[in-house]
């Protein structure tokens, strides 16, 4: 079977996502706005309708992206042909995101140092935010680990029980077990090594096509999703803490369009244009589900179909990138911490900026792919640097917000990073590409 047989038909499933995007957010600024989200019948839809459907397609996603993960990593490594081959992606990989995230947070940091939004904050309404969120904000504050870095952090990378991280949902070091299964199996030449490289190419296929199936009813999940946001928050969610809001939305912006694009030209040798019209399918998505693990299914089809990146690359790069290369939660998290060091009137020294600097490029490392993952690292943080953590209620108002537009920034990150690492590197010759997920994205 050939590569033009085996490749699904174009479809506009983008394009109904975003129409399904549209019609929630419209739906629900409506809905709060003309009824108010107390309004009996508007709890009911949103607890018992719209809520639920959101959540399954989440879980639904979540349910078959491990495996996927496992698989798509196992699997990638394989292909490289040798160990060499992996060291050389491998680290092209690591420099870039190391790179990439020290860039975004230094523009988060200069953002928030320049236009400092925490000290205009109405000392009255930041006590109400803190006191709505106070609940939620313990919990983070209960959950924030110890530390990021040192020997611990590389210790936790290595599972004692894999079992256990998986059920666990730490991905990292299920992301470990996956390389060391690779690196084996590139080491190893026997029938049986080959017939688990089929096996795990095979369960990759299922997996795909499984995930196609649910992406299938993206469109109304996503609809469903953001009806919820809208209907709940309304305009709320984008007024309060405006000026916080204003300045992450800034430096995420900068870092999106001008830090992407030039990497993508300068050290991917490809038009910024036609790239981000590429990843539109993928970028509605993280921005819809504010999760870089969910979102990974799409961002494969993207770099497979769309950007028409070798294989053994993409698969790699993303699936490491999905937990590893999170740029935009490096910068959320140092902005973060400055604004509420301003509000506190907490004066950070340079060394002591230079400090959240490395702190947040570990965590955008360690940060879990799910919605609000990055929040009890910046808890942590904030301890660190003798700020109050209870204060990261202020922002939890807009963090739903926000988080959704720092995934879109996470998952950009990663297709960037498979554009220029794939520069100068191709599949081997007769690798066929296999039956993918449902049908991606169109032209």
């Amino acid at each position: 079977m050939t590569a033009a047989e085996t490749r699904p038909k174009p479809s506009n499933l983008h394009w109904l996502m975003l129409l399904g995007f549209l019609v929630g957010l419209g739906g629900g600024l409506a809905v709060n706005l003309g009824v108010g989200p107390e309004t009996p019948w508007v709890v009911f839809v949103t607890d018992n309708i719209t809520g639920p459907i959101g959540q399954i397609f989440l879980r639904l996603l979540f349910m078959l992206v491990l495996p996927l993960l496992v698989a798509a990593l196992i699997t990638g490594i394989a292909e490289m042909g040798d160990v060499k081959a992996l060291g050389k992606v491998g680290l092209k990989t690591l420099l870039f995101t190391i790179l990439i995230s020290s860039i975004a947070v230094v523009i988060g940091l200069v953002t928030v140092n320049v236009l400092r939004p925490g000290d205009g904050v109405d000392p009255v309404l930041a006590q109400e935010l803190l006191e709505q969120g106070r609940q939620g904000a313990q919990g983070i504050v209960d959950s924030a680990p110890a530390s990021v870095g040192g020997p611990q952090f590389f210790l936790d990378l290595i599972p004692a029980n894999v079992v256990t991280a998986a059920a666990d949902n730490q991905i990292l070091p299920v992301m470990v077990f996956a390389l060391f299964v690779g690196i084996g199996l590139v080491m190893t030449r026997s029938p049986a090594a080959d017939h688990f490289q089929r096996t795990m190419e095979g369960l990759l296929e299922v997996m795909m096509k499984l995930i196609g199936l649910v992406i299938s009813f993206a469109p109304i999940a996503i609809a469903c999703l953001m009806f919820n946001l809208a209907a709940l928050f309304g305009w709320d969610l984008l007024v309060r803490l405006g000026a916080y809001a204003g300045v992450v939305v800034l430096a995420l912006s900068i870092h999106f369009f001008i830090v992407y694009s030039l990497a993508v030209w300068g050290l991917g040798g490809r038009n910024p244009v036609s790239f981000f019209k590429a990843v539109q399918p993928a970028v509605v998505v993280a921005f819809s589900t504010a999760s870089s693990n969910a979102t990974l299914p799409t961002a494969l089809q993207v770099a497979e179909f769309r950007l028409k990146l070798p294989r053994k690359i993409s698969r790699f790069v993303l699936t490491v990138g999905a937990t590893a290369n999170q740029n935009g939660t490096a910068l959320f998290e140092g902005v973060t911490v400055l604004f509420l060091a301003q509000f506190f009137g907490v004066d950070l020294s340079l060394q002591q900026q230079v400090m959240v600097m490395f702190i947040c490029i570990l965590g955008g490392i360690g940060t879990a792919g799910v919605p609000a993952g990055s929040l009890p690292v910046i808890a942590m943080i904030l301890a660190m640097v003798g700020i109050p953590p209870e204060g990261i209620g202020l922002i939890l108002g807009v963090d739903r917000f926000l988080d959704m537009c720092r995934t879109t920034l996470n998952v950009t990150g990663d297709l960037v990073a498979a554009t220029v690492v794939s520069r100068g590197e191709s599949d081997p010759p007769g690798l066929e590409l296999p039956p993918s997920i449902a049908e991606p994205p169109g032209p």
